[in-house]
């Protein structure tokens, strides 16, 4: 007797157990994505100079004052009037250029980034873009000399 209420327990239990399993299988899980690093700025088209424009070579340009990993690159056009740059930007930031200053030396450049005075909603991305400054003079063989600021509107 003892046996069968041991086999009826054992039964009963096994019954309760398969009851209560899920018929279905689990769904699978999403993979997680890794986490994405900054866009290396090489690779971003704002960057690249139009086509019929002049790069700037790197040993004119001084950027010592710009954040780390902000893009350096420069570019005229318009008999070289028109200075291109390649810039930075993110979230509802906008980018400009602005001429500081310009000598028969140097032509100082302030890259900037305007956002929103007001707080809202942005996206925490970066850009790489294109911006131009227009210069009273062709650049000719000055330095370019760029800086970076914050500023809100």
């Amino acid at each position: 007797m003892t046996r069968r209420i041991g086999i009826l327990v054992g039964t009963a239990l096994l019954a309760v157990a398969t009851a209560c399993a899920d018929p279905q299988p689990a769904p699978e899980q999403a993979p997680v994505p890794p986490a994405q690093s900054a866009p290396d700025p090489a690779n971003q088209p704002g960057r690249i100079p139009p086509a019929g424009s002049d790069p700037v070579p790197a040993a004119q340009i001084e950027a010592g004052a710009l954040p780390e990993g902000y893009p350096v690159e420069a570019w005229t056009a318009d008999g070289g009037t028109t200075l291109g740059l390649g810039a930075q930007e993110g979230g509802c930031g906008k980018a400009s250029a602005e001429v500081t200053s310009q000598t028969a030396e140097k032509v100082v450049i302030t890259l900037v980034e305007t956002t929103p005075e007001k707080a809202e909603v942005c996206t925490m991305d970066i850009r790489f873009v294109k911006v131009t400054a227009e210069l009273a003079e062709p650049l000719g063989d000055r330095e370019v000399v760029l800086k970076s600021e914050q500023r809100k509107s």
